[in-house]
């Protein structure tokens, strides 16, 4: 069979099937009295398994060792190309991000384009003060995607920077939430964190909604932050955790932010209520040690109200002479406010 018409069988070029030749890759198997090739039925095969490495991605130089030399395993061949294919991928898929990125931020010339590209690259920088000064940038004449600060904001660990990218996705609106809401998925705590406190930053119904089903979420500092974020909101579903909060003296979230939040919820009169006989309940029960007894005598003090005035009436005569002094202090200043 000659070279034209295997090229027309084989689907590989003449100039193609020449260049296999040049490398020692093919030779055909005989050639005519004039000089042109004839390539068997063993050379097609083998033109057959040149296209099928090459397809895998092995060099000219890697096909011509694996189909040549006996002593050739492809185990750690394959093991590269696994390896390498991986890394395109990934530099390709990062490159289509970022198209994408700028393609949604709809820039109207190359200018824009390219201080685009700048603030990208800017948000990704190995300096913090870099990084911040692109996300305050972010919310400027050419906005940096939304999608671009909500992958910084989950990524950030410098507390300065994650302010700021909050700060941005807040001013924002609500374009994040739904990535955000991914976030509080992650496998890593650390991104769970960052998700919730974003969330917490965004002052919309939607966020608010979030913020109330993470407080049946697994990780308990995503309910506590949670639970921190929806005091001021009025939520009143919030109370348990943050009575909860009080009592275990969380180190992620503090336990001062918690009665804060309480006070906040306790200006409805009916919820103050509710807040002052769960602090109550939790002063009486007999796991509660010394030290979470102070604070929830502490908390009771900015929870307005009957109830309230009641169990600190009483905590004043405690056992507990910490407990005793901080509740008669609280009285006085009570007594103080009403003259």
């Amino acid at each position: 069979m000659r070279i034209g018409e295997v090229a027309q069988r084989s689907g590989v070029s003449a100039r193609m099937l020449r260049h296999y030749e040049s490398l020692g890759l093919l030779r055909p198997t005989d050639r005519t009295e004039v000089g042109y090739r004839e390539y068997s039925s063993d050379d097609i095969r083998r033109i057959f398994h040149i296209e099928s490495l090459r397809s895998l991605g092995l060099s000219l130089r890697e096909v011509g060792r694996a189909l040549d030399d006996p002593g050739f395993k492809p185990s750690q061949l394959v093991d590269d190309l696994v390896r390498q294919t991986r890394e395109r991928i990934a530099a390709e898929t990062e490159l289509l991000t970022r198209l994408a990125r700028i393609d949604a931020a709809g820039p109207a010339d190359w200018e824009g384009v390219l201080r685009i590209v700048a603030l990208l690259q800017a948000l990704r920088s190995e300096s913090a003060g870099t990084r911040q000064r692109a996300a305050l940038a972010s919310v400027g004449e050419v906005p940096v995607p939304v999608e671009a600060l909500v992958e910084a904001a989950l990524n950030e660990a410098d507390p300065h920077v994650a302010g700021a990218l909050r700060w941005a996705l807040a001013r924002a609106g609500g374009d994040g939430l739904a990535l955000l809401a991914e976030g509080l998925d992650s496998p890593a705590a650390e991104v769970r964190k960052r998700a919730v406190q974003s969330i917490a930053e965004i002052p919309n119904d939607e966020a608010t909604a979030l913020l109330r089903a993470a407080l049946t979420h697994p990780d308990i500092a995503v309910r506590r932050y949670a639970a921190l974020a929806l005091g001021p909101r009025g939520a009143a579903d919030a109370v348990p955790t943050l009575l909860d909060m009080i009592v275990e003296e969380a180190n992620d979230a503090n336990d001062a932010d918690a009665a804060d939040a309480l006070s906040a919820l306790a200006s409805d009169p009916a919820l103050a209520e509710r807040i002052a006989v769960g602090l109550v309940a939790r002063l009486a029960s007999s796991t509660v040690g010394a030290s979470a007894r102070q604070r929830l005598t502490q908390a009771l003090a900015d929870i307005p109200g009957a109830v309230a005035s009641g169990a600190l009436a009483e905590l004043s005569h405690d056992e507990d002479r910490v407990v005793a002094l901080t509740a008669t202090s609280v009285l006085n200043r009570r007594d103080a406010d009403l003259r």
